[in-house]
């Protein structure tokens, strides 16, 4: 099977089953967000080794699969996340270090490369789940609770999921304009060191993209369905900070896999390389975008 035929078969299949748990919420959330935070951890402690690192791995992947069920408790009030519980989680990895690494195992930069991958993974895909039950969506009160559905077309979903879907699309919008963009305009090269088949021309088309489709969305499905709204300024600010966020953040994986020599992050989706490839601009855009929606968005009561 091709590589193109083996990245539609595995987008039909997993695309209506992410936007399920999207939907769902709660509890399967949690689940996929676990699941990927261990592995995309996982595939950069790869991409460390290959580049000379000494990372805490099975450390590193077991608290990054943890952080998104553990932020899963703390929404349904099992217990709440003290800051020190994040400095209990500095201390494993140095207390770690003392018996995995010893002196002569380079320690510093084992617990520092351990530390930046739970929190490149996890600690930023855990945002997606906190903006699906965002303080400014009007509709529940805890995670659990009955929210209040309302349509949208032939689709009927919870506020939240509505909202948590607005940055997935501005950051596809980015990526297809980006890459439409500079296919057809080419040009400059926007950093080729790092990435050399992006050009000024598509960082640009990828801007407008998706300041396109944030106004869009906020105007014809974020304000009916989640009550929630943006000023036309709003919208378009919102849809250009998303971009220049996805486009970093596929510019940072591409850094850490060129400082490692390597093409994929890892081979386990099949047509697509890896989880950090799939999901690189997400992880810079799940926080950005939390922040985003409490500044900018709005009531909408109709």
């Amino acid at each position: 099977m091709s590589e193109l035929a083996l990245r539609v078969l595995f987008a039909v299949v997993a695309a209506p089953l992410a936007l399920w748990i999207v939907i769902a919420g709660g509890a399967p959330l949690a689940a996929l967000l676990a699941i990927v935070s261990a592995v995309g951890a996982w595939e950069f402690f790869r991409i460390a080794r290959a580049a000379g690192s000494r990372p805490l791995g099975d450390v590193g992947i077991a608290v990054a699969g943890l952080i998104p069920l553990a932020v899963h408790a703390s929404y349904l009030g099992v217990f709440t996340v003290e800051p020190a519980l994040w400095a209990l989680v500095f201390l494993a990895a140095a207390a770690a270090a003392i018996w995995l690494r010893g002196v002569e195992g380079r320690p510093l930069s084992s617990v520092a490369v351990t530390l930046l991958g739970v929190v490149y993974t996890a600690g930023m895909l855990a945002f997606g789940y906190a903006l699906r039950y965002h303080d400014t969506v009007v509709g529940y009160d805890v995670v659990g609770a009955r929210t209040l559905n309302v349509g949208v077309g032939m689709l009927r979903i919870a506020p939240g999921a509505v909202l948590l879907i607005l940055p997935m699309v501005v950051t596809w919008a980015s990526d297809i304009g980006a890459y439409f963009t500079g296919r057809a305009v080419g040009g400059r090269k926007l950093i080729p060191s790092v990435s050399p088949g992006k050009t000024v021309a598509g960082a640009v088309g990828g801007l407008v993209a998706s300041m396109f489709v944030a106004w869009l969305y906020a105007r014809y499905v974020l304000a009916p369905a989640a009550h929630l709204g943006f000023t036309p300024w709003g919208a378009l600010l919102f849809g250009g900070i998303i971009s220049v966020a996805a486009q970093t953040g596929d510019l940072f994986e591409s850094l850490l896999k060129r400082e490692a020599g390597v093409k994929d992050s890892s081979r386990i989706l099949p047509g697509h390389g890896g989880i950090l490839d799939r999901f690189d601009s997400l992880l810079f855009v799940l926080p950005v975008a939390y922040l985003l929606v409490g500044w900018l968005t709005l009531p909408v009561f109709r």
